[in-house]
């Protein structure tokens, strides 16, 4: 575990900074950008952090280099992740090195000196303390930002050569920030996910997850149901529900009479009962968190979309126990085969992980044999990269990169024959899908019910539920007419 920096108390009483602390004057502040990197939890952070800032009515920049405050929104899932954070910092602060960096994120809750050791970084603030974040740069009536000034559990900070640190126990953190967010990577503006739970209490032995976003927490259902209703009213139509352990929304709430937990179940019912909203998609859920239950509520309503992503990571059981997956590779195949028969027409995707410690030639075959004998449609093909501080990243027979590099090619090309099987069977019907906003070449893109990408002939309003009839297979999408 991560040293606990020292611990500052106190506050200031006067407009002047003193010694003792550092302090940044931002009554001048007028202009924030936010940049995102990694999943849509971490987007979705992003997306409350950009409402927080507006409401202490900070205007957004366009890009920037154009900004007063620049907050970077990290991530820290694999070391690419943490290069490409300090690349930004390194390109902000070239392009406009007269701007205060603030990071935030997984990967300032995980290695905040670090990070604060970064030319031009002015503050590193941890998941932690991230819903204090508008607070830091806003500042308080005298626009003054001491450090120790922040109210919150175990709240540490640190003043160094480089940029200040505000950081506590993240297993303390009871906070959930909430806000839609869009789709940046296909710059979708139509789909808008919502994040409604956050952390995990799984302890995966590659994942270091827990470790920066804390332990399991719920958005509550009035709360779930205000945002829906909000996007409704602005004309949304489909709703993308996340988090970083979806299945488990509401476990970490007060039993109900009967002695049950809420289940995520329950918070589907609730949307479908209490509002208007068209479509519900749902991101990933656990394996042993698809009940029966859950699989009869997505294949029953039209209102849900036809698609269920289950993260396996491995085929392999005995690499399974060695990530502390809580399923066997049997189990697995059961949760996917109920789907599948429940949802004959359904996108089925998964996660999977090649070149995990100790992950033989026999074992990745395991790996490979289950997917060849399951009804995928798309898999998230990752290569293991060790993060410092999991249990994995001490573990012997390391897979070396070549290795784990080819595992990867045979599997992505193994899903790619099956998803061209999927597809076929679909020519000349009909499928459900939303139009978004890309146009190219007199064609509209589209994402139907069953998670295909679609080009629609002609130009269409986005933000449209239509249904199109299928003519043919273009590389990797559908097209079709309505």
């Amino acid at each position: 575990m991560r040293k606990r920096l020292p611990r500052v108390a106190a506050a200031l009483h006067s407009h002047k900074c003193k010694d003792r602390f550092r302090c940044y004057n931002l009554t001048t502040v007028s202009s924030f950008y936010v940049e995102n990197f990694g999943c849509r939890a971490t987007q979705a952070d992003g997306a409350a952090i950009e409402r927080q800032l507006t409401e202490k009515g900070l205007q957004r920049a366009s890009t920037a280099a154009d900004a007063q405050v620049v907050v970077l929104n990290t991530c820290t899932v694999t070391s690419s992740a943490d290069q490409d954070a300090r690349a930004s910092i390194r390109r902000i602060h070239r392009d406009n090195p007269s701007a205060k960096i603030l990071v935030t994120g997984c990967y300032a809750q995980r290695a905040p000196e670090e990070i604060a050791k970064l030319p031009g970084v002015s503050i590193v603030v941890g998941n932690s303390h991230k819903h204090t974040l508008a607070d830091i740069v806003a500042g308080n009536p005298h626009g003054f930002v001491p450090v120790g000034n922040l109210s919150g559990t175990g709240l540490s900070s640190s003043v160094q050569s480089g940029g200040e640190i505000f950081i506590g126990d993240i297993f303390a953190h009871t906070e959930l920030l909430a806000a839609p967010v869009f789709d940046a990577e296909n710059n979708e503006k139509t789909r808008p996910n919502l994040k409604v739970q956050d952390g995990c209490n799984n302890r995966c032995s590659f994942c270091i997850i827990p470790y920066v976003r804390g332990k399991s927490r719920s958005l509550a259902m009035a709360e779930v149901l205000r945002e829906v209703d909000q996007l409704v009213a602005a004309g949304y139509r489909e709703i993308v529900m996340s988090g970083i352990n979806l299945g488990r929304w509401g476990r970490d709430f007060t039993a109900n009479e009967q002695g049950e937990r809420l289940r995520f179940s329950d918070l589907l019912r609730e949307i479908l009962d209490k509002t208007s909203i068209q479509k519900l998609r749902i991101s990933s859920v656990e394996p042993m968190d698809w009940t029966d239950d859950l699989i009869e509520l997505v294949a029953f309503s039209s209102r849900i979309a036809n698609h269920a992503h289950v993260p396996m990571q491995s085929g392999s059981d005995k690499i399974l126990r060695r990530m502390h997956r809580r399923y066997r590779p049997w189990h697995y195949a059961d949760r996917i085969t109920r789907i599948r028969e429940a949802m004959p027409t359904a996108a089925i995707g998964a996660d999977v992980m090649v070149g995990f410690p100790g992950e033989t030639d026999e074992f990745f075959e395991h790996t490979r044999a289950l997917i060849d004998s399951l009804p995928f449609t798309y898999l998230h093909v990752f290569t293991y990269s060790s993060r410092p501080g999991t249990p994995s990243a001490e573990m012997p027979d390391q897979v070396s990169v070549q290795v784990a590099r080819e595992r990867n090619r045979v599997l992505r090309e193994l899903v790619a024959d099956k998803k061209r099987a999927f597809q076929k069977q679909f020519l000349g019907s009909e499928l459900e899908a939303i139009t978004l906003t890309n146009v190219v070449n007199g064609r509209t893109e589209a994402l139907t019910d069953n998670y295909q990408k679609l080009w629609i002939e002609g130009t269409h309003t986005a933000n449209q539920l239509v249904h199109a009839r299928i003519k043919a297979i273009e590389g990797e999408s559908l097209t079709g007419t309505l």
